[in-house]
């Protein structure tokens, strides 16, 4: 519990947006670069409760069922991005209470280390760090009626009912774990940028996002289809700070999935009007944030 807060354990207040983007749109894999792959690997399956998709050479994906969440690519000796813009924590969203209720039952039991356990109001919220300093949320969403026009005056972090949440099980002492649950999305991805006012307008203006809750200069929240956020961007620890090397142990890219072609293709159109030109890549367009922070652009 010595990690720095989170920005969401601030007051988050906003008048909301409308976004661009379809409801359709989600999050999907995050694309790391580590230290040790072994080491990841290991970590992931053991502590977080993912599969290893596929591995070749120096580069792997995990994922849950045929869902793949996580691409990981070794770079031997690479650092921890400190002191600059990249991944603040990438989220990884289980379908039900119970199945987070599991997943905490099993990191007591196995003494997975925790750096915050938190009530959003919208969501409640487990947060980790892998052993490249990369961090981790696992979530559940209260139902959508709970929190649904009510995120920019709500959103919030209250200490998580540990008790309440456990209860959700018959014995947490010997409820089986198997790994991450069938149904576990990327619900987002929380980044470290260097300015608020220029991360906003990126997301909401030009790739479409609505602000759903601002902290001053300090965080956004952006999301579409009025979900509480697709896109965390927060200053915390990055304030003015530059990119990560491009051997540090950082983010390589995010995924932003659109639900057709069309959409995508009316998306890349905005961003050229505002001036952010993707550049062709072989998984698909891929544009950088004013922090430099890479998003992949695919479809569903």
């Amino acid at each position: 519990m010595d990690a720095p807060r989170d920005p969401e354990e601030l007051e988050a207040t906003a008048s909301p947006v409308t976004a661009e983007l379809p409801p359709g749109t989600s999050m999907g894999p995050v694309h790391l670069t580590v230290s040790d792959l072994a080491r990841s690997l290991e970590y992931y399956r053991a502590a977080i409760g993912l599969e290893v998709l596929d591995e070749d050479g120096a580069r792997a994906s995990l994922g849950v069922g045929e869902t793949r969440l996580l691409v990981l690519v070794e770079e031997r000796g690479a650092r921890p991005a400190v002191g600059h813009t990249g991944l603040y924590h990438f989220a990884l969203l289980v379908p039900t209470r119970a199945a987070l209720a599991t997943w905490l039952a099993h990191a007591v039991r196995d003494r997975v280390r925790l750096v915050g356990l938190s009530d959003h109001f919208v969501s409640e919220s487990l947060y980790l760090s892998d052993p490249d300093g990369h961090g981790i949320e696992i979530y559940w969403d209260r139902p959508r009626e709970v929190w649904e026009g009510q995120v920019a005056a709500r959103m919030t972090t209250l200490p998580l009912d540990v008790d309440n949440l456990l209860g959700e099980l018959d014995d947490p002492r010997s409820a089986p774990f198997d790994g991450l649950p069938a149904g576990t999305v990327m619900g987002h991805v929380h980044l470290k940028v260097a300015e608020i006012p220029a991360t906003v307008a990126f997301y909401r203006d030009a790739l479409g996002f609505g602000l759903m809750a601002q902290l001053g200069h300090q965080a956004a929240f952006l999301g579409a289809g009025g979900y509480h956020h697709h896109v965390g961007a927060n200053t915390w620890e990055s304030a003015g700070a530059p990119p990560p090397p491009p051997d540090a142990a950082a983010l390589r890219q995010a995924t932003v999935v659109l639900p057709d072609s069309a959409e995508r293709d009316v998306v890349l159109e905005r961003l050229e009007r505002h001036g952010h030109a993707p550049q062709e890549s072989a998984a698909g367009p891929v544009v950088r944030d004013p922090s430099g922070n890479a998003l992949l652009l695919t479809v569903a």
